[in-house]
C-alpha cells in the first residue's frame, strides 16, 4: 500500500539563491475556506492553484484539474491511504517539473485524487521545503523559505513542536468552565474549520461530552470518503499565551475516530503568523491582524 509521507519524495532543486542566505518569498492567497492557495507552473506549461497543506506530503492534483493539464502523463494506478480511509485508487505521474515561486523542482511525482480545498486544483506539502525554516505570514500573504531561523523575530512566542510520522503536532488548551484541558493537535492547513477533536479523547472527558451540540456537518477527504462531525463552542482556546474566545469545536463520528488525531485547522491557523522549524523542534507564533476576525459558523 502506498501512503503519503512528508519525506518520502526526493526532489532536485534548481535555484540560484537556494544555497545562499537570502529567503525565498512565495505569494499566496487566503481562500474563503481558510486554505493557503499558491500559483504554480507544472512542466513549464500548465498554470494551477495548489493548496499548501501542512499535513500532507508530495503533490496531488484533482481529477477535474488533470482533465485540463496538457503536460501530464500517467504511468500507472496505485493504492493510497487518505485521511478518511484506505484502499483509494490513484493515478501516478512521474518525472514532472514544478515551479513554485522562484523555486524549480525536477523529477516530481504527481498523484491524482478527487478533491482539494475549494478553488484549488490540488495540494503540495511541507516536504518541498525539507531542511528549511518555513514562515507563513498571513499579514503579507506570503510563504518565506529561510535557510536558518530569521534574526528578526520580535513578538513571536516559541512553542514545542512534536513530529510524529512526519506530521506536526502542537499543544493547545480547551477552556470549558473553570477547567483547561491540554491536548495535542495536528497542524492541518487543509481543514477549513477551527478545532476537530478525536472520538477517543472526547470519550475520556465528560466536560466535552456535555457541551451543547449546535450543528452537524459532513466532510469529504481527498478521495471522497465521508466524515461526519458535530459542532459545539468553547469559551476559549489557548495557544501558548494567546487566548481565542468562543472558538467552534467539532467532534469526529464514525471510522475517522480510529485515527486518534485532533486537528488545528485553518480558521485558527490564519490568526497567527508562523515560523516552522521542524529540524529545531519548535514553531514560533505571533498574533496577526486576523486575531479577532469572526469564526466561520458553517
Amino acid at each position: 500500500m502506498k501512503s503519503f509521507s512528508l519525506l518520502s519524495f526526493l526532489f532536485v532543486v534548481c535555484l540560484k539563491s537556494w544555497g545562499q542566505d537570502k529567503p525565498v518569498r512565495i505569494p499566496f492567497q487566503l481562500t474563503p475556506a481558510n486554505n493557503i492557495s499558491v500559483r504554480v507552473l507544472i512542466n513549464r506549461i500548465d498554470t494551477l492553484q495548489l493548496m499548501f497543506h501542512t499535513a500532507s506530503g508530495g503533490l496531488t492534483l484533482t481529477e477535474d484539474a488533470t482533465r485540463n493539464v496538457r503536460s501530464l502523463q500517467f504511468a500507472r494506478t496505485d493504492t493510497v491511504k487518505s485521511w478518511g480511509g484506505e484502499g483509494n485508487a490513484s493515478r501516478y505521474s512521474p518525472n514532472n517539473t514544478l515551479q513554485l515561486g522562484d523555486l524549480t523542482y525536477e523529477q516530481v511525482s504527481i498523484w491524482e485524487n478527487k478533491y482539494s480545498g475549494p478553488g484549488t486544483d490540488g495540494k503540495f506539502g511541507l516536504d518541498f521545503f525539507a531542511g528549511r525554516v518555513v514562515e507563513i505570514n498571513f499579514d503579507e500573504k506570503v510563504l518565506v523559505i529561510h535557510q536558518h531561523l530569521p534574526k528578526a523575530m520580535r513578538g513571536y512566542e516559541k512553542l514545542p513542536l512534536k513530529v510524529q510520522q512526519d506530521m506536526l503536532y502542537l499543544e493547545g488548551g480547551l477552556v470549558i468552565g473553570t477547567d483547561t484541558l491540554r491536548h495535542s493537535f495536528l497542524m492541518h492547513s487543509g481543514y477549513a474549520g477551527s478545532l476537530l477533536l478525536d472520538d477517543a479523547w472526547v470519550a475520556q472527558h465528560a466536560q466535552i461530552q456535555h457541551l451543547p451540540v449546535i450543528s452537524g456537518q459532513e466532510l469529504k477527504d481527498s478521495y471522497g470518503n465521508r466524515l461526519k462531525t458535530k459542532k459545539s463552542s468553547l469559551s476559549a482556546f489557548l495557544l501558548g499565551k494567546a487566548k481565542l474566545q468562543q472558538v467552534p469545536v467539532s467532534f469526529f463520528e464514525g471510522a475517522i475516530g480510529r485515527q486518534k488525531i485532533s486537528v488545528l485547522g485553518g480558521d485558527v491557523l490564519k490568526r497567527f503568523n508562523w515560523i516552522i522549524d521542524v529540524a529545531g523542534g519548535y514553531v514560533y507564533v505571533k498574533p496577526n491582524r486576523l486575531q479577532k476576525a469572526p469564526f466561520s459558523t458553517t
